[in-house]
């Protein structure tokens, strides 16, 4: 038990970490954070979850989502000030709480990064294959669309998409970073036209009634609103990516917190402004589809701007996948760097600075699993991870502000100790309130992370090899 608990030095880290180059400011992090925020969860999930949870009252599901996120985000901020360290959460919670629980979070975020990637590559897939190709005559065959779970073969779109953004991400941060810039302002006027052309054709009595009859259930009657708040936070999982971007930020004390409150803060006006006019276009019952923007436009007879919705999604959706393959590949080379997963994972190429061979294992991963399961299976998936995190490295605030020998000048949560822990009991809460088969699909997910530690990672780790 001693040895499971034995908590590593952000002094190791750090020097472990001086071989990435550090190229990101506080402008490229909300960058990465609106590419990853500000994806699929905009352009598909709030007509999944009005049609299936909550109707109109989805906006609220969202808000409470971001709030929750935003509180979450400022221990993270925290964290990423007191620590500039690859890893994010796996990296923060073997400092404070020791090896095992550091793994355990750092298994969570390997399933939260790498489905949220093949979730968003079925995203674009979607749009892509019904707005793009069909409106060039181009219709691939069934089996060449969906996985065997859906009646096909392969997502053929989803596994090329996944493999073009690995060439990006394999050629460094830099490039990475003015792909993703370019596209996020592409991105973010796209939504905003929406938002302004869908005003006008909102009908009010698609509001009526906000939060359906059959969608109330325990707690308080606000079931299916919490059901959605806890789906819909596979929307707002980027910002902590961005804490993975630690060790490759310029002056990270001051920038990380930038990066992640104020993607946070940009992220929550977007989503309840999209989601008001969404379902004030069109009756909530009719967008349980894939593409409910463009879908909505159909429905008011706005087909010209159709197309244009439909490039939106897409970038949107390709800079949420930038940033989520990121983290994600940091995350598998944090892993590796500490020798709880194979050391090659932790090596660095030397021409671009990049863990090579974490991109590479993270693009397998990811392309199988786009390639061969549907969005939803993967979405529903993705939260039960991220949640986890998020109750963990909220309460961690408590033990890191009594760490001594830890110096934190930069910034620091507000209303401590209050804040930390209403965060953590928000985030169990919200875990408990997600579907059945989720938690038991990420018990199994999680029983498999003991296994794997305990054969392999306790024995090839370098924290135990130098306490021996």
């Amino acid at each position: 038990m001693s040895r499971i608990f034995r908590k590593e030095s952000v002094a190791n880290y750090l020097k472990a970490d001086s071989q990435l180059k550090r190229t990101l400011n506080a402008w490229d992090l909300i960058a990465l954070g609106i590419g990853a925020v500000i994806g699929t969860g905009i352009f598909i999930l709030p007509g999944h979850e009005a049609a299936q949870h909550a109707g109109p009252a989805v906006a609220i599901a969202f808000l409470l989502a971001a709030l929750l996120s935003g509180v979450v985000g400022m221990a993270y901020a925290e964290f990423s000030s007191a620590m500039p360290i690859a890893g994010s959460a796996y990296s923060f919670g073997s400092v404070v709480y020791g090896e095992f629980v550091g793994w355990m979070i750092g298994w969570s975020l390997i399933l939260e990064y790498f489905l949220a990637v093949s979730a968003e590559a079925t995203g674009f897939a979607a749009y892509f294959n019904n707005n793009i190709l069909a409106a060039l005559g181009i219709n691939l065959p069934k089996a060449l669309q969906s996985g065997p779970m859906d009646g096909g073969v392969i997502n053929l779109t989803s596994v090329i998409i996944i493999l073009v953004i690995a060439v990006i991400i394999a050629k460094g941060a830099d490039l990475s970073k003015k792909v993703e810039n370019v596209a996020v302002i592409v991105k973010l006027a796209i939504i905003i036209v929406f938002v302004v052309l869908g005003f006008f054709y909102i009908k009010t009595s698609n509001y009526v009634p906000f939060y359906p009859e059959q969608f109330h259930g325990a707690p308080f009657g606000l079931g299916g609103i919490s059901t959605a708040a806890a789906t819909v936070f596979f929307a707002f999982i980027g910002f902590d990516a961005l804490a993975a971007n630690s060790a490759e930020t310029i002056n990270p004390k001051k920038n990380v917190v930038r990066g992640i409150l104020g993607t946070v803060l940009i992220a929550v006006v977007l989503y309840v402004a999209f989601s008001l006019v969404l379902v004030g276009m069109v009756h909530y019952t009719k967008l349980n589809v894939d593409d409910p923007a463009a879908f909505a436009l159909h429905a008011v007879g706005l087909d010209s701007w159709n197309k244009l919705v439909t490039i939106g999604a897409l970038f949107g959706i390709f800079t949420a996948m930038v940033t989520m393959f990121f983290g994600g590949s940091r995350l598998v080379y944090a892993l590796g760097r500490d020798g709880l997963l194979s050391a090659k994972m932790g090596k660095i190429d030397s021409k671009h600075r990049v863990p090579k061979n974490a991109i590479i294992v993270s693009t397998i991963v990811q392309a199988v699993f786009a390639g061969l399961v549907p969005l939803e299976q993967l979405a529903s998936l993705i939260n039960a991870g991220t949640l986890f995190a998020f109750a963990c490295i909220s309460f961690g605030v408590i033990p890191l502000r009594r760490r001594a020998d830890i110096k934190n000048d930069g910034f620091k949560m507000p209303l401590y100790p209050v804040l930390p822990v209403i965060a953590t009991l928000m985030s169990i809460y919200f875990i408990v309130m997600l579907p059945d088969l989720t938690k038991i699909s990420v018990g199994i997910w999680l029983v498999i992370g003991l296994i794997t530690y305990f054969t392999y990672g306790l024995h090839h780790s370098k924290l135990q090899k130098r306490a021996k």
